[in-house]
């Protein structure tokens, strides 16, 4: 399956302050989902983020939700991002079906949104150099768990030139830039 910017949009799970420290590879992480952010926006890919339990957890990392203009998010209780009914609606409003995924816990969160939304008939791409999980060994597992449900991996480098499309497009300059 080819992925093209049409019918595409971008889903950043809980990269949240007390989350993130925990994490197993938390420099790269931010740098990684920092760079994809970039990229989407500069190739217009709507993105939106989440939020588990804002209150206990902590509200997403300055670093990414300052790239955002009118930076805003769904609060979710759930792992799965998808039982969000309002994320449900944007989806269906929005006519999208491609769903470019990275955050926090691969094994948990990005893991459980990534089955519902391909169960629901949406095809999730999960930007693995973009998740993280407290343990390597979960992150293993959580690809693992992609494979066998038929879900896609991919890395932010590959995914960004993907929806470029072409060195003669006008964001290629800035896509290349930024994965430098």
């Amino acid at each position: 399956m080819r992925i093209t910017r049409e019918n595409t949009t971008g889903l950043i799970i809980d990269i949240q302050e007390r989350l993130f420290p925990a994490m197993s590879n938390k420099e790269t992480l931010l740098k990684n989902a920092q760079i994809l952010v970039k990229g989407l926006q500069v190739l217009g890919i709507s993105t939106v983020f989440t939020q588990q339990y804002t209150r206990g957890l902590g509200k997403t990392l300055d670093e990414i939700s300052s790239l955002v203009p009118g930076f805003s998010y769904f609060e979710k209780s759930d792992f799965s991002s998808y039982h969000v009914p309002e994320y449900q609606l944007f989806l269906e409003q929005k006519n999208y079906e491609n769903v470019i995924i990275a955050g926090i816990e691969s094994h948990v969160c990005v893991l459980q949104t990534a089955i519902d939304l391909k169960h629901s008939g949406y095809h999730p791409i999960v930007v693995m150099d973009c998740t993280d999980s407290r343990t390597e060994a979960n992150k293993q597992l959580a690809m693992e768990r992609f494979r066998h449900e038929g879900i896609m991996m991919t890395s932010y480098e590959s995914i960004l030139f993907e929806l470029t499309t072409t060195a003669k497009a006008p964001e290629f300059k800035t896509i290349s830039n930024l994965v430098k």
